[in-house]
């Protein structure tokens, strides 16, 4: 199959922040390495991360001046390098994030990250290495599929990718983002009963018109959501926290966990980066036998 010369891109402006984005003509290499694969780009997804970026001091990573945005998509392989062998021409496929972490075992590896200090996917085609990608699901759209390595990902490792699930597990989902919809319809998949915050009473009937199981509470409204979530799981608390907020909530997440091996996913900063509380308090992980991670 043939592809363009050139294409178009959103690109991040210059500083000074904060910054915006702005559509660029890019231009595909003549030549193809051995192992890149060409992607037509059919839908990428929108992520909390390609905001922070355009913040100063919004996101804990290298950001590149400049650079081309995007973290998440799902594409078509259009042409081969000559040494190419996972994939063939028409396969759907979609670049990890992290283009230095491909096995779990990169343990001294640089951060390389798409749309932070390399290019990511607002784009119209793409060529990656064929080491970069993974197959995608037949069975999702292509707006479906672009979802599956940012938010999917995050939510499946935040429940410690079901290892180990204790009979009758409940977890807290912090917000209704991404990650916690994601998390969501992967815990009520996994028999896990899933606790979700919101500040509006409509997307709380909402979430739970997908489910019974689906308990939620309204941070605005609820003096003592610690004390709610207690109440909710009978006084055992959660097995699980996936923290969307930030460092601020740590203590409130140790408060609701179980008393014995809970975990709690450090995931997002919607409420900045500051923790105005006595790090004494993380002793409280011993006396659970907690994660935090």
């Amino acid at each position: 199959m043939s592809y363009p010369k050139t294409y178009r891109a959103l690109r991040r402006t210059a500083k000074p922040y904060p910054l915006t984005v702005e559509f660029t003509t890019e231009s595909l290499p003549e030549t193809l390495g051995d192992h890149d694969v060409v992607l037509r780009i059919h839908a990428a997804s929108l992520n909390y991360r390609d905001v922070a970026m355009l913040r100063e001091g919004g996101y804990p990573i290298p950001v590149n001046d400049c650079e081309i945005q995007g973290s998440c998509c799902a594409a078509e392989v259009v042409a081969l390098g000559s040494a190419v062998t996972k994939f063939k021409p028409g396969d759907r496929v979609a670049p990890t994030v992290n283009l230095n972490f491909l096995t779990g075992e990169e343990r001294d590896a640089e951060i390389c990250a798409l749309a932070g200090d390399t290019a990511g996917v607002f784009r119209e085609w793409a060529v990656f290495q064929e080491s970069h990608l993974v197959a995608l699901p037949a069975h999702l759209s292509w707006e479906e599929a672009a979802t599956l390595t940012g938010v999917a990902i995050t939510a499946w490792t935040s429940l410690n990718e079901l290892k180990n699930v204790p009979k009758e597990a409940t977890a807290l989902l912090q917000g209704t983002g991404g990650v916690s919809i994601m998390s969501l319809l992967v815990c009520l998949a996994a028999g896990i009963t899933p606790i979700i915050t919101s500040s509006s009473d409509e997307k709380l009937a909402r979430l739970k018109g997908i489910s019974p199981r689906v308990r939620g509470v309204n941070y605005k409204t609820t003096a003592d959501v610690a004390a709610e979530v207690l109440r909710l799981t009978d006084g055992k608390g959660v097995d699980y926290v996936l923290n969307n907020a930030g460092l601020s909530s740590v203590p409130e997440d140790l408060k609701m966990l179980r008393k014995y091996g809970g975990s709690i996913a450090l995931i997002g900063f919607l409420e900045g980066f500051e923790a105005k509380w006595d790090p004494s308090l993380l002793m409280g992980l011993i006396g659970k036998a907690a994660t935090l991670k």
